[in-house]
């Protein structure tokens, strides 16, 4: 089968609280709608551990710290735009708030736990006694989960506040299609570009329980307990063959990546939308605070003439 090496940036980002969240290589910047109408930027450097530059080097293995990675950045991203948002500094908060804060993550994070693995094997059990067969439960399981995850994001999809950032999603989305094509970084092409893309945190997801259908599939125990258990425990190893799959479909082409990538792409029509041309210029400046879109298109293109 015939793969062409896609062109791969290195930029990614996430959608946060009125605007984007950009990071490249060992910086990120968080972009910001104010309430006055100013597009507020912060910049701010990636402290990884020492021993992250062997373990990116390590398939499978690597797209677990990646992912535990990605999640602690994307709360600080989250909780940084907030504070850019209402005017105060980060580390204004008193100890009280990030208490809070931390309390709040936890309960969210069982609550997501209960939600997406633990009521989806219980529910498969209580319809699996009418169906005989492990197998049939299994896949009964996944296909729950999936359809628990869906409705979850259909249902929130309807919030005010979360249609704009899914808005501001597509607009992150847009910024590194549009430069990613070989395109100036422009209002006017970045609204051309296609608001879908395979590198995204959805597409990641949704590959999660596809896989985990899979794996569970030639898992047997006896015990209630220790399949639950076994389903946490195999998070990490899930994470890691998805985190493979992603950085794949971001570098290459052909049938076998256009299938796997597929499921994402359509889930992406909940969780973004065509953004206007203010979350257009957020997802700009985000861009630009770490990133250098003409030098790359000159790299990458030879594109050297961009006032054409």
């Amino acid at each position: 089968m015939k793969k062409t090496v896609r062109t791969y940036s290195g930029i990614g980002g996430q959608a946060v609280l009125e605007g984007v969240m950009m990071k490249n290589r060992g910086k990120y910047a968080v972009a910001v709608r104010k309430g006055d109408g100013r597009v507020s930027v912060e910049v701010d450097e990636i402290a990884e551990p020492a021993y992250m530059k062997t373990v990116r080097k390590i398939p499978f293995v690597r797209g677990i710290f990646v992912f535990v990675d990605s999640m602690r950045l994307g709360i600080k991203s989250i909780n940084m735009s907030a504070s850019i948002y209402d005017g105060e500094e980060e580390g204004e908060k008193s100890g009280g708030e990030k208490i809070a804060a931390v309390i709040v993550s936890v309960i969210s994070f069982v609550l997501a736990m209960g939600l997406f693995l633990f009521l989806p094997y219980f529910l498969s059990e209580l319809i699996g006694k009418l169906i005989p067969g492990n197998a049939v439960k299994t896949i009964l399981e996944g296909l729950m989960r999936i359809a628990v995850f869906v409705g979850y994001i259909c249902l929130i999809s309807l919030m005010k506040d979360i249609k704009r950032l899914f808005g501001y999603h597509g607009a992150e989305h847009k910024c590194i299609n549009c430069i990613e094509s070989g395109n100036p970084l422009t209002v006017e092409n970045v609204r051309a570009a296609t608001r879908f893309h395979r590198r995204c945190g959805t597409s990641f997801m949704i590959l999660v329980m596809l896989i985990s259908i899979v794996l569970f599939f030639f898992i047997r125990a006896d015990s209630v307990l220790i399949r639950l258990c076994l389903r946490v425990l195999l998070i990490p190893v899930i994470a890691g063959i998805a985190y493979e799959i992603i950085r794949l479909a971001g570098r290459k082409d052909g049938l076998l990546i256009n299938i796997m990538s597929a499921p994402g792409l359509w889930l992406q029509r909940i969780t973004t939308k065509e953004p206007d041309d203010g979350m257009i210029e957020v997802g700009i400046a985000s861009v630009e605070a770490v990133f250098d879109w003409k030098q790359y298109l000159a790299d990458a293109f030879g594109k050297k003439d961009l006032t054409a």
